[in-house]
C-alpha cells in the first residue's frame, strides 16, 4: 500500500507540472508576447478559467504526502521552509494579480499587477524545480529526520539546476500552449518563440536527468530519461509543422517521462539523507499505518473521478482559440 501511495504522489506531481507548467509559462511570457493591453488580456484569458483549478493538484499532492507519509512531509517541508514560503508567496501574488489587474482602468495599476504575475510565475516555477530536485538529491538529515546546518541547505548546485530545468520547461510549455490556444499574430509569435528557445530552455532538464541517472538511475529510469528527449524532439518537430495540439501532447509525454525518471530514481526512498544513508527516509519508515492508507485509498477512489470529470469538463468548455477580436472594451464599475 505504501508503494501505491508513493506512485499516487508522483502522479499528482505529474498533473501539477503539466497543468500548472503551462500557466506558469503564460505568466512568464506576458511581457514578451503581449505587446499591448489587448494582447496581454488575450494571454491571461487563455488560462483565466483554469489556472486556479490547476493549483488543486499541488494542494492534493501536499495533502496526500502529509496523510500517507507524515515523516516525509515533516522533514522535507521543515527543511526547505524559507524557499517554500517564497514559493507560496509567489503563488498568492499571482492569484491576487489575476483578480485585481482589471479592477481599475489605469495603465500604472495594470503594469504593477502584470509585474506581480511575471515575477510570481518565475519564482513559483523556480521554486517547484528546487523543491523536487532537493527531494531527489537529499538533505543533511539526522537520525530524527531533522535538518542539520543552514536554513539554506537546500540551495545546492543540483537544486539550482533543477530550478532552471522546471522554469525552462514551463517557458517552452507555455509558449506551445499559447500557440494552441490563440489566433492571429499572438499565435504566430508564440509558435516562433517556442521553436527558437526550446533547445536552450530544455537543456537544463536534459542535464538534470543525466545527472540523476548517473547517480541513482537504473535501466528503466534511463529509458524514461531517453523518453524525455524523444518526446521533446517530437514536440519541436510537430510544432514546426504547425501541429500545435500534437506538440502540446508530446510536451505532456516529456514531463511524464521526467517524473518517472526522477521518482523512479528516488524509490524506495522518499527523502535521502546526505549525512548518513542510515538516516534516509524510505516508504516504509515514513509511511502512515496500513489502516490510514486503506481509508485514504477508499476516499481517493470516490473523490478522484469527480475531480477529473470536473476539470476535464472545464477544459472542454473553454477549448476554443482566443484572439484580440474576442476581447471586449475595458469596463470598470
Amino acid at each position: 500500500m505504501d508503494t501505491f501511495w508513493f506512485c499516487v504522489i508522483a502522479l499528482l506531481w505529474l498533473g501539477y507540472l503539466f497543468l500548472e507548467g503551462f500557466d506558469f509559462g503564460v505568466g512568464m511570457l506576458l511581457p514578451v508576447l503581449g505587446r499591448d493591453e489587448t494582447e496581454r488580456r488575450v494571454l491571461i484569458n487563455t488560462i483565466g478559467p483554469v489556472w486556479d483549478g490547476n493549483e488543486v493538484w499541488l494542494l492534493v499532492a501536499g495533502g496526500a504526502t502529509f496523510a500517507a507519509f507524515p515523516g516525509w512531509y515533516a522533514s522535507l517541508f521543515s527543511s526547505v521552509y524559507l524557499p517554500l514560503v517564497l514559493f507560496l508567496l509567489a503563488l498568492i501574488g499571482r492569484g491576487v494579480a489575476f483578480e485585481y489587474r482589471g479592477k481599475v482602468d489605469s495603465v500604472r495599476w495594470r503594469r504593477v499587477w502584470d509585474a506581480v504575475i511575471v515575477t510570481g510565475s518565475w519564482v513559483a516555477a523556480l521554486g517547484v524545480g528546487l523543491l523536487l530536485t532537493t527531494n531527489v538529491f537529499g538533505l543533511p538529515l539526522d537520525a530524527a529526520g531533522d535538518r542539520v546546518g543552514s536554513p539554506f541547505a537546500s540551495i545546492t548546485l543540483e537544486s539550482l539546476l533543477g530550478a532552471l530545468a522546471i522554469a525552462g520547461y514551463a517557458l517552452v510549455h507555455g509558449a506551445v500552449f499559447l500557440s494552441l490556444k490563440t489566433e492571429g499574430e499572438v499565435r504566430e509569435r508564440a509558435r516562433a518563440l517556442a521553436l527558437r528557445i526550446a533547445p536552450f530552455a530544455l537543456a537544463p532538464l536534459v542535464v538534470l536527468l543525466l545527472l540523476v541517472q548517473l547517480r541513482f538511475g537504473s535501466v528503466w529510469t534511463y529509458a524514461a530519461s531517453i523518453g524525455v528527449a524523444l518526446a521533446a524532439f517530437g514536440a519541436f518537430a510537430r510544432l514546426a509543422l504547425r501541429r500545435e495540439g500534437q506538440a502540446f501532447a508530446l510536451m505532456g509525454v516529456a514531463v511524464a517521462c521526467a517524473v518517472v525518471a526522477l521518482f523512479g530514481a528516488l524509490y524506495p526512498n522518499v527523502l535521502p539523507s546526505t549525512l548518513d544513508p542510515a538516516f534516509t527516509l524510505t516508504i516504509e519508515n515514513a509511511a502512515s499505518s496500513p489502516y490510514t492508507l486503506t481509508v485514504m485509498t477508499w476516499v481517493a477512489a470516490f473523490g478522484t473521478p469527480a475531480v477529473l470529470a470536473y476539470q476535464g469538463w472545464t477544459y472542454w468548455v473553454f477549448r476554443k482559440r482566443i484572439g484580440t477580436r474576442h476581447i471586449p472594451s475595458v469596463h470598470v464599475p
